[in-house]
């Protein structure tokens, strides 16, 4: 094992109430591909916030090779070699590849005037160097998820990154892009660049990894060397618990019954084009397919987000023209937006009052009063259903971890009380335990009659979880599946497929 680049010892920090970090420790060598892993809550965002100089430590102690730093800065980090890649890839969307490179390091030698030829020359050079050739004059808001990758890890070089952070560097990618990616990482180990690797996907942790930290509720369990590590293993050291996953099977009995819905010919200009399939009662259906094949515009039309152009919608056999929100929440349709942040939560309101929001008018009474405690004893129901975790419903929804606010969506629809629910995106940045909840909550809907579309990128999780499967590409159905008669690599071919094809014609006519 080569010497230890980055080494926290004893590393523990307090949010008010919360302690996000319990006397944790943590090290990496030069060259080593380290996974960090845990549920939402456990402490993984703090510990890497810490190791970046974004967040001071009540107490311990950091060493970057022979250097000890009591608190570290965001600067001191960067010089000593520390870049974080997150989820959102902090790139410059209306600026060009090479300028996103290189500008950083421009504006680190604080240089009056750009000397737009070298930003392009060091573009071009440090792309060679990754073995990956992306036109430096492009647009990164024109670019794949994967490409975009590139970009932030080409630019954590050119600042000479000797450790790389990635958080969920995978998401939106598929398995050849994964595969792509995964090269590129071990090509920096044997530059002896470090990597720090978080990830909810445990195949994908088993397979870049050497070593394993694992944290729960902010404490570190322990370190382990990922070729002994088991599945199972791993997820009773990130849960406590054991996690049995099951493969879903509907009543075939539903499927004599005429639909809950139909969509006909659906098309809508730039989106998507003659889309035409059935949802029984108690059926889960499953749409995959990669960003921008047209699911989740597909998914906004059924619920009145997105008129479509031409094509019918029907519901329990009547058609019917959707134009809002509200109607479609009162033909019994719920839709669970893939960004819970932004589209499917009050982020800064109490979680009593993000439960609340589909339910309100039922409990208005004589005179226009609220009737405080019954709502209060429905939503405390809910929480309860739901296991949602949390001290007091009267926080708000940002105190919660991922997991638990995808819960508080999902329950405000419960609440509503659907025939048909849309889910985009159900698990995305979802731990191993809460994503498992999440499953069972859509089974359980399933059981009761519900009709799921579940949206996902996430191959295994569609093939578990749903007893038919639709994939899109290029605006269209590629591809109807039963579920039964088919397995993952089959399924990644299809998809893979789609973005081959996608790449030689237009999206839409």
């Amino acid at each position: 094992m080569n010497e230890l680049f980055l080494s926290v010892r004893n590393v523990s920090k307090r949010f008010g109430a919360v302690q996000a970090l319990d006397d944790v420790d943590l090290s990496v060598h030069k060259g080593e591909i380290l996974c960090l892993v845990g549920e939402n809550g456990s402490g993984k965002s703090t510990l890497i916030k810490i190791i970046s100089g974004v967040v001071e430590p009540d107490s311990g102690e950091i060493f970057i090779e022979d250097r000890h730093y009591k608190k570290l800065t965001v600067s001191e980090a960067m010089k000593a070699g520390i870049q974080v890649i997150y989820q959102d890839l902090s790139l410059f969307p209306n600026l060009s590849v090479a300028e996103n490179i290189s500008l950083n390091q421009r504006m680190e030698k604080r240089e009056r005037f750009v000397n737009w030829k070298e930003v392009r020359e060091i573009a071009e050079r440090e792309l060679k160097n990754i073995g990956k050739y992306i036109d430096p004059d492009v647009m990164v808001e024109e670019l794949s998820a994967a490409d975009k990758q590139i970009v932030a890890i080409t630019r954590a070089l050119t600042l000479g990154a000797k450790l790389i952070v990635m958080d969920e560097p995978t998401t939106a990618l598929t398995k050849k892009e994964v595969d792509t990616l995964f090269t590129i990482i071990n090509d920096l180990k044997q530059k002896d660049i470090s990597i720090i690797f978080v990830s909810h996907k445990l195949s994908e942790v088993f397979k870049i990894s050497e070593r394993v930290t694992v944290l729960r509720d902010g404490k570190k369990v322990g370190d382990f060397d990922s070729k002994e590590l088991s599945n199972e293993k791993l997820v009773f050291y990130m849960t406590g618990k054991k996690i049995i996953n099951t493969q879903f099977s509907c009543d075939k009995e539903n499927d004599r019954e005429a639909p809950l819905l139909e969509v006909r010919n659906l098309s809508k200009r730039g989106n998507f084009i003659d889309i035409s399939f059935k949802l029984n009662k108690g059926e889960i259906l499953g749409i995959t397919g990669l960003l921008g094949s047209g699911r989740s515009e597909l998914a906004q039309s059924i619920f009145g987000l997105n008129d479509p152009d031409s094509g019918e919608i029907l519901i329990d056999g009547k058609s019917v023209r959707i134009r809002s929100t509200w109607q479609a929440i009162s033909l019994g349709i719920c839709y669970l937006p893939e960004d819970r942040l932004v589209k499917g939560l009050f982020i800064d309101k109490e979680i009593g009052q993000n439960l609340e929001v589909t339910i309100l008018k039922g409990f208005i009474g004589a005179g226009g009063l609220i009737r405080r405690n019954k709502l209060k004893n429905k939503i405390e129901s809910l929480a309860k259903e739901l296991n949602i975790k949390t001290p007091s419903l009267d926080l708000p929804a940002s105190s919660l971890s991922g997991g638990n606010q995808q819960k508080v969506v999902v329950a405000k629809w419960i609440a509503a009380n659907p025939k048909i629910f849309i889910l985009d995106g159900p698990t995305v940045g979802i731990d191993v335990g809460s994503k498992s909840d999440i499953h069972q909550i859509i089974r359980g809907l399933a059981e009761k009659g519900v009709g799921i579309i579940m949206i996902s990128d996430e191959i295994p999780e569609v093939l578990q979880n749903t007893n038919r499967i639709l994939v899109m590409g290029r605006g269209r159905i590629i591809k109807e599946i039963e579920t039964s008669c088919t397995n993952e690599e089959e399924l990644n071919t299809i998809v893979t497929m789609a973005r081959k094809e996608d790449k030689e014609a237009a999206l839409v006519p």
